[in-house]
């Protein structure tokens, strides 16, 4: 499958949909509701489906779509752009266009994204710390996005801009499983 966080349909409809919250001075409104919209689709894989599926209507994705938003509350500008996008047939680059949003308004406002993921979810202590260390590293505030993923065993992978840093288990047990395979 395709890598639709930097398609040019993500970035051409989230560009748009930041440059109307802007002109509107509506920026924490429709970043409210699209955080709203991203943590419904990681919590649903009804939802992605449903987003992600061909099989759907436009229609279809529309009620839908307009049902769920109703209820969790996002409302103007974002649920307009999502019907949009329905009508248009581009839901499938959806998250996409989500994160291509928030990038361009951590960029307004100078933020840099670190998106972090770990093995077990990271406590609020260790998140303010780890924030202070990439700020420091960065250059500048750092806007932290978390993810959990068990098979890394232990250990962080961290992306801040073009860097990564993988300090993972499983990482570390892969090398160490090559080094073994040539020295044999």
């Amino acid at each position: 499958m395709a890598d639709f966080e930097t398609s040019g349909v993500a970035h051409r409809y989230a560009s748009a949909l930041f440059d109307l919250a802007r002109d509107d001075d509506a920026l924490e409104a429709v970043e409210a509701n699209v955080a709203t919209l991203r943590a419904l689709l990681d919590e649903s894989a009804d939802l992605r489906r449903l987003v992600a599926s061909p099989v759907f209507a436009a229609e279809e994705q529309i009620k839908g779509l307009s049902a769920v938003m109703e209820k969790a509350g996002v409302t103007g500008l974002v649920a307009n752009f999502i019907k949009l996008v329905a009508k248009n047939r581009r839901l499938f680059a959806l998250p996409g266009m989500l994160k291509t949003f928030d990038a361009l308004l951590a960029s307004h406002r100078g933020e840099t994204i670190a998106i972090v993921t770990s093995a077990e979810p990271l406590t609020e202590e260790q998140q303010k710390a780890l924030v202070g260390v990439l700020a420091e590293k960065a250059g500048g505030t750092v806007k932290l996005e978390t993810h959990v993923d068990a098979s890394l065993i232990g250990g962080l992978i961290v992306r801040l801009g073009s860097q990564m840093i993988d300090t993972s288990v499983r990482t570390r047990l892969a090398a160490l499983r090559n080094a073994m395979k040539e020295a044999a």
